[in-house]
């Protein structure tokens, strides 16, 4: 007995074979032409051919899987199939879609670059920060920049442990992402402007419409990313790991307004107030015409129970930004604490000839009071008519003190909201 088996396995192989080089040239040819979800379409009919392919055609078709996966933006498939194509080859001792695949790694890392910048537009930043993040995984070497990106998309989009742990990675690595910044200035105009690149720079640098020509480098980003890691620790509750991380970073840039300001917030949230007003106190003496330091030390003050000096802090806030709406409203808080030790004082008088003067007295005292905090509403509402409590305060007092007209008046305006 005789037996063919053999031959028409052969037979089924060759079959086989010559079914998987159609089916990857026709796929080849959509992935040429930029067809790549017709490429995709034809890449999934022949899968089940691909099982127990030949390694020069699985490559292929997983490289082909790669690129298609790339265009249509499945970029975790994509980055698979790739890994894929080159482990077949590396078993079977072959290179052509391996070098393919590591000549694509640029125009991977652009289409990642840009359906992140897409995402970030979108607001969609835990999405961005992945891709980001994949670029950066693609070439950590010099794509660094791409990892900082990628914290910065995730703190944005309120993933805080992931960012933390990108802006770890980066001070650790002592990352400052500082670039070479190229300038010239323009004969006609007079004007200095940055040149976008290189290359631009040079074409300028030959032209005679362009002189003073300059390079700088731009700041480091180490100072920022230290300052990060510590609201961040802020942000998440975790204020020990937190004032370490703002110890750290100032100690690279001691005069940061912001890093001490952040110190500062931290010891206020302690309870340590005497801290507080220290750093606040050294905040102003690296940028004292901010409106806001003096602001904050009205408040600490004021919670304080020092309402005089509440008050001239207030005041010098007012003074240096006059539209800052928060400011009129505390000061005229503050002028009306007050009211309250009047008032206890004149409940606890008599019936007594002098002590009805002493309860007249402290009547007008309070209706001093009321008066002394009225021109700062009455700012605060010239400012913003809408503001609600202003003009309720504002009712409440002109009530209190008889004055009809201007009672009617705030009342409607309240009333009208």
């Amino acid at each position: 007995m005789k037996f063919y088996f053999p031959m028409l396995l052969a037979a089924l192989i060759s079959f086989t074979a010559v079914a998987q080089k159609k089916e990857l040239k026709a796929a080849q040819k959509f992935v040429d032409a930029s067809l790549y979800e017709k490429g995709l379409v034809a890449l999934n009919k022949m899968q089940p051919l691909i099982e127990n392919a030949e390694a020069k055609y699985s490559s292929h078709y997983y490289y082909l899987l790669g690129i298609t996966k790339q265009k249509t933006k499945a970029f975790d498939e994509a980055i698979a199939a790739f890994d894929k194509s080159t482990s077949i080859e590396k078993s079977a001792k072959l290179k052509k879609y391996g070098s393919l695949i590591q000549d694509n790694v640029s125009s991977l890392t652009n289409d990642l670059i840009n359906e992140a910048v897409d995402l970030n537009s979108r607001n969609e930043y835990v999405a961005a920060s992945r891709l980001l993040y994949t670029a950066y995984e693609l070439d950590t070497q010099n794509n660094t920049d791409y990892l900082y990106y990628a914290a910065s998309s995730a703190v944005n989009g309120g993933d805080y442990d992931t960012s933390l742990s990108y802006y770890l990675r980066l001070k650790d690595m002592n990352y400052e992402g500082r670039k070479t910044m190229y300038y010239a200035t323009e004969l006609a105009s007079g004007e200095e402007s940055e040149v976008p690149d290189l290359a631009t720079y040079s074409i300028y640098k030959k032209s005679k419409d362009f002189t003073n020509f300059r390079e700088e480098l731009s700041d480091s980003k180490l100072p920022e990313i230290v300052k990060n890691i510590a609201l961040i620790y802020v942000q998440k509750g975790e204020n020990e790991a937190a004032m370490q991380a703002v110890k750290d970073a100032r100690a690279i840039s001691p005069k940061d307004v912001g890093l001490i300001l952040t110190e500062a917030d931290l010891y206020n949230k302690i309870g340590d107030e005497v801290r507080f007003a220290t750093l606040m106190q050294e905040a102003i003496a690296q940028d004292p015409n901010n409106a806001i330091l003096y602001y904050n030390l009205g408040v600490v003050n004021g919670n304080k129970g020092n309402r005089e000096a509440s008050i001239s802090y207030y005041k010098k806030a007012i003074e240096l930004d006059p539209n800052y709406e928060a400011t009129y409203l505390n000061l005229a808080s503050v002028i009306l604490d007050g009211e309250a030790d009047i008032v206890d004082e004149m409940n606890a008088l008599g019936n007594s000839a002098a002590e009805d003067r002493k309860y007249d007295a402290l009547k007008q005292k309070r209706e001093n009071l009321f008066l002394e905090a009225v021109p700062y509403l009455e700012t605060l509402v010239s400012i913003n008519p809408k503001n609600a409590d202003a003009l309720t305060t504002l009712k409440n007092i002109f009530g209190t003190i008889g004055d009809t007209a201007n009672f009617k008046k705030y009342r409607d305006m309240s009333e009208s909201l």
